[in-house]
């Protein structure tokens, strides 16, 4: 989804949406065009006065570095990262795969300088996180496309504020925290039983482990909006939230760093806002006018 955070109106604007597949077990064989199906339902649901224009991507992943072709997304990706007649600044922020973001960038490295990429995504850093208990995984929004993390990281010049899985899963809300806001709230209702049928979507898939009880909610994508549309107004950035800077290591073929001290300088988040991300999303929730 990119964004471009314009300094002057202190409004983030967002001038095109895309989707991305997920593994076959997990969305089924057309995972990214109900993916863009789902962005044009939540925005009638939000009711947008200006709706982006939403464009499916590919639904397979990259096959190989050397097996790759465009989509409609990809196309749409450098066709708006190559303007001219805008100054804003232009992110990529991505929640998924990075998919869309390669095969753009193989088509065109030359959007590489022309936008940032925020990803929510790939294991912890050694020395800066542990990763979490059980079995020693890949992280999931890299695993669904190994070969695209991989030439983002190892390869393309896109600078990359990268929001790690031990930073990602800081972001909690409470299920009876959102029961309530849900009665005040259309939007909030239907993010609700969106999340429940994740829940029970999860629960068919044959060989997938059983979730322990919880009350709580992960929403681990939204640090896309802390890092975009939440920064300060004057010297823009997303002050609240901390990172490291560092060189970007190259990705292995199973989600791991290899130090890479030549590398380009790259944003690791260590820690977002969350205060600031779950009470801007309740007042935008509350603030969504009520059905008629």
């Amino acid at each position: 989804m990119p964004a471009s955070v314009s300094p002057e109106r202190e409004l983030a604007i967002i001038p095109l949406v895309v989707s991305s597949p997920l593994p076959v077990k997990f969305g089924g064989p057309a995972s990214a065009a109900a993916g863009a199906a789902k962005a044009q339902e939540l925005m009638e649901v939000i009711q947008l006065a200006l709706k982006p224009p939403v464009v499916a991507g590919a639904e397979l992943p990259i096959a190989s570095r050397s097996d790759w072709k465009p989509s409609p997304a990809s196309a749409a990706i450098v066709h708006e990262a190559m303007r001219e007649d805008t100054e804003v600044p232009l992110f990529f922020a991505a929640g998924a795969s990075l998919t869309e973001l390669a095969l753009a960038w193989l088509a065109e490295p030359k959007i590489g300088r022309r936008l940032k990429l925020v990803w929510i995504g790939g294991r912890e850093h050694p020395g800066l996180a542990y990763p979490p208990p059980g079995p020693d995984e890949a992280e999931f929004n890299f695993a669904v496309d190994a070969p695209a993390a991989q030439i983002i990281f190892n390869e393309s010049d896109i600078e990359i504020w990268q929001v790690p899985r031990d930073v990602y899963r800081q972001v909690l809300y409470s299920m009876a925290e959102l029961n309530e806001l849900a009665m005040t709230s259309p939007l909030a209702r239907y993010l609700k039983r969106d999340l429940d049928n994740m829940e029970a979507a999860l629960a068919k898939i044959p060989g997938f482990p059983s979730r322990p009880s919880s009350e709580v909610y992960v929403l681990g994508d939204s640090p896309l909006v802390t890092l975009t549309a939440l920064m300060t107004p004057i010297q823009p950035d997303p002050a609240s939230s901390h990172y490291r800077l560092m060189p970007t290591p190259r990705l292995t073929v199973d989600g791991h760093y290899e130090d890479n001290p030549g590398g380009r300088p790259m944003r690791v988040y260590t820690a977002v806002d969350t205060s600031l991300t779950i009470r801007d999303m309740v007042a935008k929730f509350r603030a969504r006018p009520r059905p008629e």
